[in-house]
């Protein structure tokens, strides 16, 4: 199952042409089409398995349409796409785990978004960590969400529940 959702992630958000496929303005690609350019490229996947990483992935990272015919990641795209996520106004304080090489940069210039369209924060500090935990122990920074939205930046939450913003300067970051 994570191989198969690492494969996901990569398609559906990083490089649809891999398998030859096109996501559309919103990200969706039809399951069916999905499901026959992966096993025209040597990854077979059955729709009882794609329903299953959907459903049981611990970040929730892909959604089904209503009627079930298309699917798309939930955010974290490198390729261009417009979820339509609504403005939100977030809680007081958001999260952000990330790794201690990256510390002394994040500091000096905040959190920006690098090759993704968001910078992502986490609703709580236990997936924050969680989210920093990939490469090594993870640092987690506090976010003044609260005072942020004061100064009028505009914060968007995903179908996942992961907080969007553009940026967040350094100003608004605590802990690390």
């Amino acid at each position: 199952m994570v191989r198969t959702s690492k494969f996901l992630s990569r398609v559906l958000r990083h490089d649809p042409a891999l398998i030859g496929l096109s996501l559309d303005e919103a990200g969706w690609v039809g399951v069916a089409e999905l499901l026959a350019a992966a096993a025209a490229h040597g990854r077979r996947i059955t729709r009882t398995e794609l329903e299953r990483v959907v459903a049981e992935n611990d970040k929730r990272r892909f959604a089904f349409s209503a009627d079930g015919r298309r699917i798309r990641a939930n955010q974290g795209h490198t390729v261009p796409v417009d979820l339509g996520y609504e403005e939100a106004a977030p809680p007081a304080v958001l999260f952000h785990g990330t790794h201690p090489a990256v510390v002394a940069e994040i500091w000096r210039v905040g959190l920006r978004p690098m090759r993704r369209h968001a910078v992502h924060l986490s609703p709580d500090r236990e997936t924050a960590e969680r989210v920093g935990s990939r490469r090594g122990r993870p640092v987690v920074f506090t976010v003044d969400a609260a005072g942020m939205a004061a100064a009028g930046f505009v914060f968007q939450v995903s179908a996942n529940g992961v907080w969007l913003t553009q940026r967040v300067p350094p100003e608004y970051l605590g802990g690390g």
